[in-house]
């Protein structure tokens, strides 16, 4: 490490979201790896969009720059505080970590780097690409989509480096070698989420079994399709709830859905991340239907995490994000493809083994030891790490 880091031992991290981290789902992995990392030894200064000042979320620290609430001069004022709160600390930062969003700002630094022999390492990194279909996506999606596609070629032309959740987004994004210092994939803190399987009660033979998704509520999520398969199975004599759990563009046709069929199906609002293991401890089976779609292949479902680390068995399509967790995992009923079929097939399979629910329960906690956000914070210690011996070559 250079001299000038914060501490020969202790390289400093500026990681930019520019968004409000208070109260959102998806951004558990960034606050309990930002934890993780400054228990390996890092500075972490984790910068979101909200209100001026210093702050506690989760119980980790978090520095927030406020903007006006008009989205892109939001962005614009967000980022140059950013980038003047970087170049205040140029010669001591060793890592800026950044998303698409904050890229054009952020890759302008790059112009700076020739006048200065101790700069930071500009590093994007890609946990997701854009998840609309064309056919349902407005002008905002499609050119969202655009612009991300634009921050990903142009990451892979000049940034330093690049992260990203697994090895099959680095593929679909075509980073290059050379230019990826590693991936690092989602995670459960096992103390928050194992305390669902003391408190469930498991059916009884004439109970009916509960399946629970909690996610995004939106049509590409297939959510109606395991909705269908549900009212199809109680038509055949098994008896299935289903609990539905966020927010999405296809909440109301879900909710409407539920309305016919309140007996079997119930939509909820999200609910705030901490309440999500009492919420799981309510239910039987986490539900993973997702497509089988280069956009989830390339993922890690952060639900399939936090459903084994709830002591849950796994009701999930048989596509690449889901095997390549799990493999030949016990506590899973496999939907051999995204249809009403292929998900009818693993409820069917999960009311014969229904009396075993407890034990698969128990197998898929103990698979969720190695999935941890501890090991997930390792993995990006490391590609750091990693990412900045190359740069010290140099």
């Amino acid at each position: 490490m250079s001299s000038n880091s914060t501490s020969r031992n202790q390289p400093w991290l500026v990681w930019i979201y520019p968004a409000y981290i208070y109260g959102s789902y998806n951004n558990a992995p960034r606050l309990e790896v930002t934890r993780e990392l400054r228990k390996l030894g890092w500075k972490v200064d984790l910068i979101e969009s909200g209100p001026n000042g210093k702050h506690l979320i989760q119980g980790v620290e978090v520095l927030s720059f406020s903007g006006p609430d008009i989205y892109l001069v939001r962005h614009m004022i967000f980022n140059f505080r950013v980038i003047r709160y970087i170049l205040q600390n140029w010669r001591s930062i060793d890592v800026v970590m950044f998303t698409q969003i904050s890229a054009p700002w952020i890759l302008l630094l790059e112009l700076l780097k020739p006048f200065s022999k101790k700069h930071p390492a500009l590093v994007m990194d890609t946990r997701t690409v854009p998840m609309e279909t064309e056919t349902r996506a407005t002008l905002k999606d499609k050119l969202r989509g655009k612009f991300y596609f634009m921050m990903n070629h142009l990451a892979n032309l000049i940034a330093d480096g690049e992260t990203a959740i697994t090895q099959r987004m680095a593929d679909l994004l075509y980073i290059p070698p050379k230019k990826l210092w590693g991936t690092w994939p989602s995670g459960v803190n096992l103390d928050q989420f194992s305390v669902a399987s003391r408190e469930r009660e498991w059916p009884c033979p004439d109970d009916p079994v509960n399946i629970i998704y909690i996610g995004t509520l939106h049509y590409e999520r297939n959510l109606m399709t395991l909705s269908k398969a549900v009212i199809m199975a109680n038509q055949m004599g098994m008896s299935f709830k289903l609990l539905l759990y966020g927010e999405g563009t296809e909440m109301k046709d879900l909710q409407a859905f539920a309305d016919q069929n309140p007996k079997a199906i119930s939509v909820f609002s999200s609910v705030p991340h901490d309440q999500m293991p009492g919420v799981l401890s309510r239910a039987h089976v986490g539900a993973l239907p997702f497509p089988d779609e280069d956009k989830y292949r390339a993922s890690s479902p952060i639900k399939l995490f936090e459903y084994m680390g709830a002591g849950m068995p796994i009701l999930a399509t048989r596509i690449v994000c889901h095997t390549d967790v799990i493999g030949d995992g016990v506590y899973t009923f496999w939907a051999e493809n995204a249809g009403v079929d292929g998900i009818l097939g693993a409820l069917e399979q999960i009311w014969h083994a229904r009396q075993s629910l407890p034990a698969m329960g128990e197998k898929s906690l103990t698979a969720a030891v190695n999935w941890t956000y501890e090991a997930s914070a390792e993995r990006l210690n490391n590609a750091l790490r990693y990412g900045l011996s190359l740069q010290n070559q140099r």
